[in-house]
Order: C-alpha cells, then sequence, then structure tokens
C-alpha cells in the first residue's frame, strides 16, 4: 500500500513504516502531522487518481526529527578580477515517520 502526496510544492510516495525527509513543517518532536493533499492511493488492487486529489484519504505521520541538512559552499569567482565570495547554505527539514494510509 503506498500513496503519492504533496507537501512543501514537492510530491513523495509514502509506505507506511518508511522514515524519509521533507521540507521544514512547524511541529514538535512527536506530533502527528495528518496530509490532506493525496495525489494517488493504492492498496494494491485498486489505484486511486485524484483530480486533483483524491477525496477522503489522508496519511497520518508523525515528526521524529527537526534538524538542518549539511552545509552546502557556495562559491563565486571571476578570474583575472581579483572578484571571490565564498557563502555557506543549511537547508532546514523535518523528519517525518509514516503510521498510516487512509483512503
Amino acid at each position: 500500500m503506498y500513496a503519492i502526496v504533496n507537501s512543501g510544492g514537492k510530491q513523495y510516495k509514502v509506505e507506511q513504516g518508511e522514515t524519509f525527509r521533507i521540507e521544514k513543517i512547524s511541529g514538535d518532536v512527536g506530533t502527528t502531522v495528518s496530509f490532506d493533499k493525496v495525489l494517488m492511493f493504492s492498496d494494491g488492487e485498486i489505484v486511486k487518481v485524484g483530480n486533483p486529489f483524491v477525496e477522503n484519504a489522508t496519511v497520518l505521520a508523525s515528526i521524529v526529527e527537526q534538524d538542518k541538512a549539511k552545509k552546502v559552499l557556495v562559491f563565486k569567482f571571476k578570474r583575472r578580477k581579483g572578484y571571490r565570495r565564498k557563502n555557506g547554505h543549511r537547508q532546514p527539514y523535518t523528519a517525518i515517520k509514516i503510521d498510516s494510509i487512509k483512503a
């Protein structure tokens, strides 16, 4: 059984018991989160595709971690001009564990 949900402008294929990272959402560790924007649902036999979302379908998940990803270095350089810029960025994320898929 799996579903495709929309969160943070991205689409994720989720299965029950799976843990993965999504764009940061508000909430504390241990909080239950509900995803109502289910684009597709499949239980092995029946496949439901939404237009744009599947009605009465929700995915329940719990927040496992709120953290930042590894640092990405941004380095700008123009030769012979003495121009060098070094910048770093850490993208915040939320790790969630899928508890149940209801459709």
